[in-house]
């Protein structure tokens, strides 16, 4: 009975205590039913494709690489007070869509209403804005991302006094900004707009892939060579579909049976270690970078840029890689290799001298920090990425004990004149001493015969 007392009472206790603390325990029950916001239950769906960049990433390489520098897409980056330059281009490029074609904005809002609740699974976060707020959103940036395209293609001319046209610096960073993971509009928006706002002259000429693809090639060196392959290219949005562009089909094969296999996968070593071990590194031509090959001792290699815009679309392709559910991790891949192979400036230097990296980046010190920040905290399944074979057939050449010591000793002793002169010097001065102590030799055993 004494025992049940001492619970009661222990009971009372603590309700007391529960009681007392009333406001933080409404605060807590608050929080609890609240959905949260910053990364919203879509973001672990198959529907979602546009995401907040980490701030890990942003920390190691900076916000220039992520965050817009002249317009804002999407609500990510609505409102920015360095982003109403282009704002009002928005407004004027839409009056001149409606002028041109006959077209209503209650039309053009009707036509993307009923894909409202799908374009907001799409986003990371919680999008804070109410139906006609977000409607007008997609459609308003929308409207001009396809009027840019067009323009610059010719369907459409520029006004004469269009600052986009006259001032050369704003259109190379509307493409940088319009490849952002965090300033994306979803595809299936873009499309419907297009179809809708087509114009009868319009229907026969080109499609919306072929557009996009033509508006970035001015930037990307090859990407019109592969402009018709992929005139129906799919993605979740434009930076997807420029990432898809550069991955030829064939690796796509070539991931899809790795998912089914199991090999177990090593990184490489830097350019100056494998050239040690007999290593050779060769620039080939390919319609993508992603395309390396590896066989009998040499690494073969497509040309890529490294500069600016191609910083800013690497680091983006492969924050979306790491984000998206179901992504393919060619991008990220491939940085790996890059930072597999770049650890200093004579490693840069190797792959400039040989055509392999195009630097237009900055100093050779500029483009080791960048690739090897690019690979850092990049988490993924070696054994099972495009390039497995390679780094397994790499790795089982670099182990090969023969020719390693064989290709270290010409690495050592041959690999400039000097080296040679100075290895050919110690050579001969081995070959003296050992004459000069034979002839000794045989003079002291005729002197005592």
């Amino acid at each position: 009975m004494g025992s049940n007392s001492v619970d009661q009472n222990n009971h009372h206790e603590a309700i007391e205590v529960f009681q007392l603390d009333r406001r933080c325990l409404d605060s807590l029950q608050q929080k609890l039913s609240t959905p949260p916001s910053l990364l919203s239950q879509s973001a672990g769906r198959v529907t979602c494709s546009i995401f907040r960049v980490p701030q890990t990433f942003v920390d190691l390489n900076g916000q220039a690489l992520y965050h817009p520098h002249i317009v804002s897409i999407g609500p990510f980056h609505q409102g920015k007070p360095h982003l109403q330059i282009i704002q009002e281009r928005k407004y004027q490029y839409l009056a001149q869509l409606l002028c041109r074609t006959n077209l209503t904005l209650e039309f053009l809002f009707n036509s993307i209403q009923h894909l409202q609740e799908k374009a907001r699974e799409s986003y990371s976060e919680t999008i804070l804005l109410d139906a006609h707020e977000f409607v007008e959103l997609m459609v308003v940036d929308g409207c001009f991302v396809l009027e840019l395209f067009r323009k610059v293609a010719n369907l459409v001319r520029f006004a004469n006094d269009d600052p986009i046209l006259s001032m050369s610096w704003i259109i190379s960073f509307l493409r940088r900004d319009l490849l952002l993971l965090e300033n994306q509009l979803p595809f299936f928006v873009l499309q419907r707009l297009f179809e809708v706002s087509r114009s009868e002259e319009e229907r026969n000429g080109p499609s919306l892939q072929t557009l996009i693809l033509t508006f970035f090639s001015y930037a990307v060196e090859k990407l019109d060579d592969v402009t018709e392959k992929f005139h129906n290219l799919q993605g979740e949005h434009l930076l997807d579909m420029l990432r898809t562009a550069f991955t030829p089909p064939e690796l796509g094969t070539r991931q899809r049976d790795l998912s089914q296999t199991n090999i177990p996968s090593h990184v490489i070593h830097c350019v100056t270690k494998l050239r040690r071990a007999g290593i050779k590194i060769r620039s080939i031509e390919a319609d993508s970078f992603l395309t390396v090959k590896f066989r009998r001792g040499l690494i073969e290699m497509p040309p890529v840029t490294i500069d600016d815009f191609m910083s800013s679309f690497f680091a983006n392709c492969v924050v979306y890689e790491l984000c998206h559910k179901n992504s393919t991790t060619y991008f990220t891949t491939y940085v790996t290799l890059l930072d597999c192979l770049v650890n200093s400036k004579r490693d840069v230097e190797y792959l400039c001298d040989h055509n392999i990296i195009e630097n237009y980046f900055g100093t050779e010190d500029e483009v080791v920090a960048f690739i090897n920040n690019l690979g850092k905290d990049v988490g993924f399944d070696v054994d099972r990425c495009y390039l497995a074979k390679l780094f397994n057939d790499v790795n089982h050449y670099y182990q090969n004990s023969w020719h390693v010591h064989w290709a270290s000793f010409k690495y050592t002793y041959f690999n400039t004149p000097w080296s040679f002169i100075s290895a050919v010097a110690a050579f001969a001065l081995l070959v003296l001493a050992v004459l000069q102590a034979l002839y000794g030799m045989l003079s002291y055993y005729k002197g005592n015969g």
